[in-house]
């Protein structure tokens, strides 16, 4: 049975400000930008360990897929079948801050 992913609102605020902020030089790229963000997700609900373990956290729950310099960082619920997507981070910044 496929997981279901569901987005965190500190996730869905982050991707909202990246593609506010590729879009202040790239308006026509930043939509598409974040599309192509989302689009690394689809896997997941078949697929819910193809992320690497985030290192900082060393917890096996918490994956990463890196996509160009974004982390996308996910939490792994097995008995619920459940991801939930808690961060989309520029790998450039600090270690990533988690949702509780």
């Amino acid at each position: 049975m496929d997981y279901q992913v569901v987005f965190s609102p500190s996730a869905r605020k982050d991707l909202r400000e990246i593609v506010r902020y590729i879009s202040s030089d790239a308006p026509k790229r930043a939509v598409g930008f974040g599309q192509f963000l989302l689009s690394k997700t689809k896997y997941l609900p078949q697929n819910p360990n193809m992320g690497r373990m985030v290192p900082e956290f060393r917890d096996p729950n918490i994956r990463e897929i890196v996509v160009k310099r974004y982390r996308i960082i996910y939490r792994v619920d097995s008995a619920k079948q459940k991801i939930k997507i808690v961060r989309i981070w520029h790998s450039a910044r600090m270690n990533p801050v988690l949702p509780a």
